[in-house]
């Protein structure tokens, strides 16, 4: 949400609610596990540094076995599921 207001201001956040509120996309929730695994992920990362968001983003996906995800943020280029697998993003950079 944060990056669709740099990219295209309200009207492109208000797009992304549209889909939430219509059930296209869900809010996940974070268990204690998931918690943990985001904090992993930003002492793996440190070197970018990886912001929470990314973290559970990625927690998640790696929990629950995602291939690709919708970002705008290029770090996504950098982290690996479980430490192996490059997600897709979409939209896709290029």
């Amino acid at each position: 949400m944060y990056l669709l207001g740099d990219a295209g201001g309200w009207s492109a956040q208000e797009a992304l609610w549209s889909l939430l509120l219509r059930g296209d996309l869900e809010l996940a929730e974070m268990p204690s596990d998931l918690i943990e695994r985001s904090r992993l992920l930003m002492e793996k990362y440190r070197d970018r540094p990886m912001s929470v968001a990314d973290a559970t983003l990625l927690a998640i996906a790696e929990v629950r076995g995602f291939k690709r995800i919708f970002t705008l943020d290029s770090d996504f280029d950098f982290y690996r599921v479980k430490g192996r697998e490059r997600l897709e993003r979409v939209p896709s950079p290029g």
